[in-house]
């Protein structure tokens, strides 16, 4: 969603008539380039002071994309108490790894959907893409109350496909939409808008586990959820609120992708979050089957995933803070090594302490990385016309990981529960998703040292 008025440095949009002016357009073009990719500012400076940076409208719009995490991803980060509840009541008939895949498959489609919806937004059908979103959502909801016990593919279909479609067609646009509103302050407001899935995945395992195992049972608990989430949906789209025009011209996600193929940073950064997928989904479906299965007692089981995002919520807003003075690449690496630690650390996981230890550090750095995903995403991305684009493709790419995650970590676990096995691959993903990021940085600072090279030598 850019602003017509950008205008980005490019050999092709000049002509000099000299062999001295083109050199030294090219040092300037280079040097501008490269500076950009490790500036969290992805607009001229001279549009600044365009970008409101709080008031009314913008804080509204942060609100309102709030509440679509919550209901969103919120409720898909809630599925450990279905996984709990589908496995020893519901679908009893189906493994562990199979009722995994339907959690799974619903992250998939909230990440990887982002593609369309994420360029659907920046050609400016951002409360067309909103609503339909929000209507399948509730729809889904109101579908999966309707399953049968031991009838899998009616939950796979209105869990996994439907509300994930839904989710994805919501996610993207509900972060680039913020950047409609600020530019300083962006990846703070990014972050805030993260914690509405993790203050979600507090309420919804509470509400959830006490009305599906209580008195209303599984039908009317869903529908009880789903009437929640529809009143929060209709606020949110009362209040988000586009800014900047529509794009004028087509961003062709075959030149973002080739040029992003190109970007060994944004690779890395891409194949990173996904390798923090595949770990998050494996805490994330399995912290209160493990709880259970542990003998500690069913109320502190329900619980567990609610301290789980306590810490995530706490996390996603500290690391909004804490990038603002280390930089966001280090506060994503710094995060995902300590996250892979809690992961490894799962194999200890034998008391209410130890779990309650464990919930609190993986959520809280968990959700120090989750709150820079899109703000790393935007300072990897030059030209701001290509944010929701490569925010989309990243987000894809991320989703492979929470696709096959949990299923294989499902299939490592066997029905004999061997915690320790899965909970070793999980983290040994993890880390090798800390390493890329390491590498990440490294490609970071050789630009910025060429970048400082070429101002010098153009006498910039």
């Amino acid at each position: 969603m850019p602003n017509p008025s950008l205008n980005w440095p490019s050999l092709a949009m000049s002509t000099p008539s000299s062999g001295d002016e083109i050199a030294k357009q090219t040092l300037e073009s280079v040097s501008k380039s490269v500076e950009n990719v490790g500036n969290t500012s992805l607009v001229d400076p001279s549009d600044a002071l365009s970008f409101p940076e709080g008031g009314f409208t913008a804080w509204g719009t942060v609100l309102g994309a709030l509440l679509i995490q919550f209901c969103g991803f919120g409720y898909s980060n809630a599925y450990g108490v279905f996984q709990d509840f589908y496995t020893q009541t519901y679908l009893t008939n189906s493994t562990p790894s199979a009722i995994a895949w339907i959690g799974s498959v619903n992250v998939f489609l909230g990440l990887s959907v982002g593609i369309v919806s994420g360029r659907m937004a920046d050609r400016g059908a951002f409360y067309l893409v909103m609503r339909i979103g929000c209507l399948l959502q509730c729809s889904s909801l109101f579908l999966l109350s309707l399953a049968k016990p031991d009838q899998y593919y009616q939950i796979f279909l209105s869990q996994g496909i439907g509300m994930g479609i839904a989710t994805g067609l919501t996610n993207v646009p509900s972060f680039t939409v913020v950047s409609h509103h600020f530019q300083r302050r962006r990846a703070f407001a990014m972050g805030i808008v993260a914690t509405g899935s993790a203050l979600a995945a507090i309420l919804h395992p509470v509400m959830l586990n006490n009305l599906i195992n209580g008195r209303l049972g599984f039908a009317n608990g869903v529908r009880a959820s789903a009437a929640l989430s529809g009143g929060l949906l209709f606020i949110a789209n009362l209040l988000m609120r586009t800014r900047l025009p529509p794009q004028q011209q087509i961003v062709s996600y075959t030149r973002v992708l080739q040029n992003s193929s190109r970007d060994g940073a944004y690779i890395c950064a891409c194949v990173g979050m996904a390798a923090f997928e595949f770990g998050y989904s494996f805490e994330n479906f399995y912290l209160q089957l493990d709880s259970t299965l542990h003998g500690l007692s069913q109320g502190f089981s329900f619980y567990s995933i609610t301290i789980l995002y306590c810490g995530s919520s706490i996390g996603r807003l500290t690391g909004s803070v804490v990038a603002g003075y280390v930089g966001i690449p280090n506060t994503t690496i710094i995060s995902l090594l300590i996250s892979s630690a809690a992961l490894f650390a799962m194999i200890g996981l034998h008391s209410a302490a130890s779990v309650a230890v464990i919930a609190v550090s993986y959520g809280f750095f968990s959700g120090g990385f989750i709150a820079m995903m899109s703000p790393l995403i935007s300072h990897l991305t030059p030209e701001f016309s290509h944010i929701g684009a490569r925010m989309g493709i990243a987000y894809a790419i991320s989703s492979i990981g929470s696709l096959v995650g949990a299923p294989i970590c499902g299939i490592v676990l066997t029905s004999h529960y061997i915690w320790w096995k899965a909970a070793i691959l999980a983290g040994s993903v993890t880390t090798g998703g800390c390493i890329l990021l390491i590498f990440m940085q490294v490609i970071l600072k050789m630009r910025q040292k060429t970048s400082s090279v070429y101002s010098k030598e153009a006498g910039v």
